[in-house]
């Protein structure tokens, strides 16, 4: 009796470290802070497509607010949401305050989607959710870099990472739009 329950508890430690290792995090398990400083599960956002960015006062892609607000304005609501992420990871181009960052998007550009509070998108202290949105280990898709201000990822409605989209392209592009429009 008793290598028969050994053997059960052997083979449950087993089940269980196998099942861990090919569970896959998934964009929702994630939680953050808004820029008001208050938690926000990002499991809220299921059943929505989801376009994460990350954000900067003073870089010569801020222009890119605009394009993200119409693009807000247009699509957002049941099935799209667009989260941005300050970060001052780039030639200190978000050096503000939460105050300061809310002010600027505000009074400049009407943005009224969900901006998080400031994070680090790259480094030793790069934040969780931007650990999972870069590695392919945590996502199952594919490994990136955040190459600057304003890089892009798209998130699918069950939470899963689907594309990475440049700085460099306009929230108002073919590609972007395509992907919010399609089922």
């Amino acid at each position: 009796m008793l290598q028969v329950n050994k053997t059960i508890l052997l083979l449950l430690i087993l089940f269980l470290s196998i099942g861990g290792i090919s569970a896959q995090k998934s964009f929702y398990d994630y939680t953050v802070k808004t820029l008001e400083g208050e938690e926000y599960s990002l499991s809220q956002l299921k059943g929505k497509k989801v376009l994460v960015v990350n954000t900067a006062s003073k870089c010569g892609l801020t222009p890119q607010y605009e394009g993200l607000q119409a693009l807000y304005e247009k699509y957002g609501g049941d099935d799209f949401e667009i989260i941005g992420f300050p970060a001052n990871n780039f030639m200190k181009q978000e050096p503000g305050s939460a105050e300061e960052i809310r002010e600027f998007c505000t009074l400049n550009y009407g943005v009224d989607f969900t901006m998080m509070s400031k994070i680090s998108v790259k480094g030793d202290d790069m934040a969780p959710v931007y650990k999972w949105l870069t590695q392919k280990s945590l996502n199952g898709v594919e490994d990136s870099n955040v190459k600057w201000n304003f890089q892009k990822y798209l998130i699918d409605e069950e939470g899963h990472l689907v594309k990475v989209i440049s700085p460099k392209t306009k929230p108002d592009s073919d590609e972007i739009i395509d992907w919010i429009k399609s089922n």
